[in-house]
């Protein structure tokens, strides 16, 4: 399955070795890093070994990561994603980031719409969920517009930078992102 999602200023689509760059550039900030599993600081080689595992994971139909591409500069600023995907369930965690330039301009916002609509009308999913830290302000207002409701609180649920976290834990259903 070829994955190019159009949306109106980016597409969402798999990641090629020549984005590794972009990638990195758009990943190296602490504010960027803070609350994700990326490694702080975010060097080259992550971005390529990054690469090589979606390319891997997308032919396995694993996990459906995607750069985040400026339509009009072709450039990857950032990754939704679909993972965890549990076929018999219908479900999928979806995550995502943005390189901090971009942020507050209705980026991450299309970002995630764009895979939604492909989460449940071609993966058949029922729910999609996503994750957000308690400081993480930004994230959940972000899945507060589009639409996902807070189900609970995962007290230490991963381990990320040397440290447990925790996390609010978000979903939104196939029938409420359809209305």
């Amino acid at each position: 399955m070829e994955l190019k999602i159009e949306g109106k200023g980016i597409r969402l689509r798999a990641l090629r070795k020549s984005d590794a760059r972009s990638i990195q550039e758009n990943a190296k900030d602490w504010e960027v890093c803070r609350y994700t599993i990326l490694p702080y600081p975010y060097r080259l080689r992550h971005a390529k070994d990054f690469i090589k595992k979606t390319r891997q994971n997308l032919r396995k139909k694993a996990a459906y990561e995607s750069g985040i591409e400026l339509k009009e500069t072709g450039k990857v600023i950032g990754m939704m994603s679909l993972t965890r995907i549990d076929w018999k369930n219908k479900n999928a965690e979806a995550g995502y980031w943005l390189g901090k330039k971009y942020w507050g301009q209705g980026i991450a916002k299309e970002a995630l719409q764009l895979i939604l609509g492909f989460g449940f009308r071609r993966l058949k999913l029922m729910r999609i969920y996503a994750r957000a830290r308690p400081a993480n302000f930004r994230s959940e207002r972000l899945l507060n517009k589009t639409g996902f409701k807070r189900e609970g609180f995962l007290r230490k649920d991963m381990f990320i930078k040397g440290r447990s976290v925790d996390h609010f834990i978000y979903s939104i259903l196939k029938e409420e992102y359809q209305k």
